[in-house]
């Protein structure tokens, strides 16, 4: 594949050239005529979800971590390390997938994309900076180096993003784009999961706040790359190899599991090892749905966290207008004037 020209005098903007790859754009972001309109009501609503992680107190938290049994704090530092690695490759690939991308549209949604993933980055620097003793903060950030489960897990996401760095061709774009799909659906639930869990039993309220948030620009991400798929998918006939889709989440459930059990086991109260398979597995059955595939996990078809929908609630007063754990999004966001997530 070839990355979109920088400067192209002859590209052709009308809307029935435009496409999501593989198009001929001069590069100008010409949104008075919008073809992929579900782009255009995303980027609405991502403008409406600015936030900063430094008006959310967390002055309790830190009371609150010293007072966590040993196995809850190993999780929050565990999983905090995991998320901080997710959010920091995702601010770095995401321009090298916009970069191949010739629908302004979708190269503006990308561009917020990268912005909020450099929030969230800052959010858990935030988070550690106001509730981790320090000693122990470089740990965190250096523990995915050590810890032999987590370094295979971070392995296998990073590797498909560097591959397609040394080798940008079709196969490799098509891994890429189902890899930013499985980090965004998936990869981040059973950690969200844990600090709801503790905010259930009134620990850690502000952490759980800032993770509402995060939340909630994930699930605007969730929506880009269901979009992109499908839309690369119509657009280029035999461009996705289904096997390599359910393989790649085939291994991204397995590791999910696998990973979770480690950090969290039995041992936190409210979520069992068999908690995380049937949560992890319903989950990837609900993503392939939405990209219109069947689902691969027979009799998972019930949420065994839904009882934890409340404490994802980013509106206030227990009024939850999306569902977090299906991301079947309605209108997840701080300002209500934006309409159309109910067509995705």
């Amino acid at each position: 594949m070839d990355k979109k020209k920088l400067f192209n005098p002859d590209g052709i903007d009308s809307l029935n050239e435009r496409k999501i790859i593989k198009g001929n754009s001069t590069n100008i972001f010409n949104l008075n005529n919008v073809k992929y309109q579900w782009a255009n009501h995303l980027y609405r609503t991502m403008m409406g979800n600015f936030w900063i992680p430094e008006k959310i107190d967390l002055t309790q938290d830190r009371t609150d971590y010293n007072n966590l049994t040993l196995h809850e704090r190993e999780a929050y530092d565990g999983i905090l390390s995991f998320l901080i690695f997710l959010d920091s490759i995702q601010t770095n690939n995401i321009p090298n997938v916009s970069d191949y991308i010739t629908a302004p549209e979708v190269n503006l949604i990308l561009s917020i994309q990268t912005f909020q993933e450099a929030i969230h980055s800052q959010s858990y620097q935030y988070i550690i900076e106001s509730i981790l003793p320090k000693e122990t903060r470089n740990y965190i950030y250096d523990k995915w180096r050590e810890n032999k489960v987590l370094f295979e897990r971070n392995r296998y996401i990073a590797e498909i993003y560097q591959d397609f760095l040394d080798t940008p061709d079709e196969k490799n774009f098509a891994k890429v784009i189902i890899a930013d799909y499985l980090l965004e659906s998936l990869y981040f639930y059973n950690g969200f999961n844990f600090f709801y869990l503790l905010a259930s039993r009134n620990k850690m309220m502000g952490t759980s706040d800032v993770i509402k948030l995060i939340n909630r620009d994930e699930l605007s991400h969730v929506v880009i790359f269901q979009q992109m798929f499908k839309e690369i998918a119509k657009e280029n006939t035999g461009f996705f190899n289904e096997e390599l889709i359910y393989e790649m989440f085939d291994k991204a459930v397995e590791q999910e599991i696998s990973w979770t059990n480690h950090i969290i086991g039995d041992k936190i109260l409210g979520i069992t090892k068999e908690t995380t398979e049937k949560y992890t597995k319903w989950l990837a059955n609900e993503r392939l749905r939405s990209i219109g595939l069947r689902p691969i996990y027979t009799g998972f078809d019930k949420n065994p966290y839904k009882h934890l929908e409340k404490f994802a609630d980013t509106e206030g007063e227990g009024n939850v207008k999306a569902n977090f754990f299906e991301g079947t999004v309605t209108s997840y966001n701080m300002s209500s004037s934006v309409e159309g997530w109910d067509e995705f």
